[in-house]
C-alpha cells in the first residue's frame, strides 16, 4: 500500500463509485480509480484530501478476500 495526497496525478485519475452505492446518501462512499499497475481508494466526502493507492495484485487479494464475506 502507498499512502499519497491527492496533489499531483490524482487529479488525471478517472474516479468512479460502486453500484452498490447507497444512492440516497451519494457522499457516503468510497471512490476509486485505477491506473497502470495500481488502484487508488479516496473518501468521496473529501475529494481533495489523501487517498491510497495499492498495487493491482494487493488489490486484487483484497476483492477476491471481500467477495467471500
Amino acid at each position: 500500500m502507498i499512502s499519497e495526497t491527492s496533489a499531483g496525478g490524482a487529479s488525471r485519475l478517472e474516479w468512479f463509485k460502486s453500484s452498490y452505492s447507497d444512492s440516497s446518501n451519494s457522499n457516503e462512499c468510497v471512490e476509486v480509480a485505477a491506473a497502470s499497475g495500481s488502484v487508488h481508494v479516496r473518501d468521496s466526502k473529501d475529494v481533495p484530501g489523501p487517498h491510497l493507492a495499492f498495487t493491482s495484485d494487493a488489490w486484487a487479494g483484497f476483492v477476491s478476500y471481500a467477495a467471500g464475506r
